[in-house]
């Protein structure tokens, strides 16, 4: 087998391999007795007719058709081997010549891996350490929500009148220009009127009404509002007042802290801080990671990025998408109306994180080629008994674990994350 390699542009080549006709012959061969086991040829047994009955019966064309896939697979294999190819994505092949007798010759556009051209000196490039400590106003709005959960909600007497601190039960209409905004009608809804997440002047222009009453107004949604077909408009809303409840929430004092389980306030407070510390060592971490990585992004260089890279990271951000939305009950169709989006435009909103993330993964392929760092196979096969315990009494699922195909992924991840904390290490001051 021969092969020619022509460079299309940056990271495309178009591959044009020759298999001699001799080889061709012995794949159709081949190819002629598995068309024997899986067809009927009359008056021979499965596998038993020749080449010459199965060539008379299908002809020639077939046969080759047949023979011509794992042609193809072998002989590309062997030429990207020898060249030392590393692809991306699918080729898109073009048989040149494909007839009985002849050499096969056929083409094939691949994209090739990029290269990271130059990679930024990681060892004095440095993100900053943050304290993880909370502030007293992070504990203060912790024990705040701990309190605003003990709430108490009384229904208010008759006649009463909607007051700040009460809770409002509302049927709600929103309107753009006399037709209803898509969502934009709830019933029974409740409106706590002394938070602040509401359209600015909503709460304002409720107060005051008695359960019974409608009133109708009109309001500017914010200009950064994440509709953006909504954002900067008047909106004419509709509010009928249902019920009003009077809300009774806890002093946060030590006869609140022993109904939670502690001695006082002091402890409820330490247990407070000795948490959200854990939470934000973790939050802090991912900071860190991220940080490092986009700034190794920004600061290396980059063959051209194909396209194929690209889009496989945009479906990838949309499946993560799909399963965020998804965990808090929504499908993705149901929430790009929600925001106002399509599909298409939220690639195009996604393309740039798309392309960093490209970038990051292949600063990550090149540090743990440069710096030889690789996983101690008893490693992974811990890793692998841990994911396998977590499956139980599957036998089924079990068993795939241990597949090499799995086996290869768990220790890829665990690669990538050893390289990660060794990139950590040398830029985190």
């Amino acid at each position: 087998m021969s092969h020619t390699i022509e460079h299309v542009s940056d990271n495309l080549i178009k591959i044009t391999v020759v298999v001699p006709k001799d080889k061709v012959l012995t794949a159709m061969h081949v190819a002629a007795d598995e068309l024997s086991r899986v067809m009927n040829f009359p008056g021979f047994r499965p596998g038993a007719a020749g080449y010459d009955v199965v060539k008379q019966r299908v002809g020639e064309m077939k046969i080759l058709e047949e023979a011509t896939e794992e042609l193809i697979r072998a002989s590309l294999a062997a030429a990207l081997i020898e060249e030392d190819l590393d692809i991306v994505g699918a080729p898109h092949f073009t048989m040149d010549v494909m007839i009985p007798g002849e050499d096969l010759i056929y083409s094939a556009d691949i994209a090739l891996m990029p290269k990271v051209k130059k990679l930024a000196d990681y060892t004095t490039l440095s993100v900053e350490k943050k304290s993880t400590d909370p502030t007293p106003e992070v504990i203060n709005t912790a024990k705040k929500d701990l309190a605003r959960m003990q709430t108490k909600e009384t229904r208010a007497t008759a006649g009463k009148k909607l007051e700040h601190g009460d809770k409002a039960v509302v049927n709600l209409t929103m309107k753009k220009e006399g037709v209803v905004l898509e969502g934009g009608e709830s019933q029974n809804h409740g409106v706590y009127t002394n938070e602040p997440h509401y359209i600015d002047g909503f709460v304002t222009q409720i107060l005051g009404l008695a359960e019974g009453e409608e009133k109708t107004f009109a309001l500017k949604f914010p200009k950064d509002h994440y509709q953006k077909h909504l954002a900067d408009t008047d909106i004419d809303f509709t509010v009928r007042l249902n019920e009003i409840f009077a809300i009774e929430t806890p002093e946060i004092d030590d006869e609140f802290a022993k109904r939670l389980g502690f001695e006082g306030t002091a402890m409820l407070e330490e247990k407070l801080k000795e948490n959200l510390a854990a939470e934000n060592v973790l939050e802090e971490i991912r900071r860190q990671e991220r940080e490092c990585l986009d700034l190794l992004a920004k600061k290396s260089e980059f063959d051209a990025i194909p396209d194929v890279l690209v889009n496989q990271e945009l479906e990838r951000m949309l499946r993560e998408l799909e399963h965020s939305v998804g965990e808090n009950g929504m499908e993705l169709k149901e929430y790009l109306k929600s925001v106002g989006k399509t599909v298409a435009e939220t690639k195009l909103d996604f393309t740039p994180t798309a392309l960093t993330r490209v970038k990051v993964a292949l600063i990550i392929r090149e540090i743990g080629k440069k710096e030889n760092i690789d996983v101690d196979s008893s490693k992974v096969d811990a890793e692998l008994d841990i994911i396998a315990d977590r499956l139980g009494e599957d036998s089924e699922h079990r068993a795939r674990v241990y597949e090499p195909d799995y086996r290869d992924f768990v220790e890829s991840q665990m690669r990538n994350r050893a390289v990660v904390d060794h990139i950590m290490k040398a830029m985190v001051k």
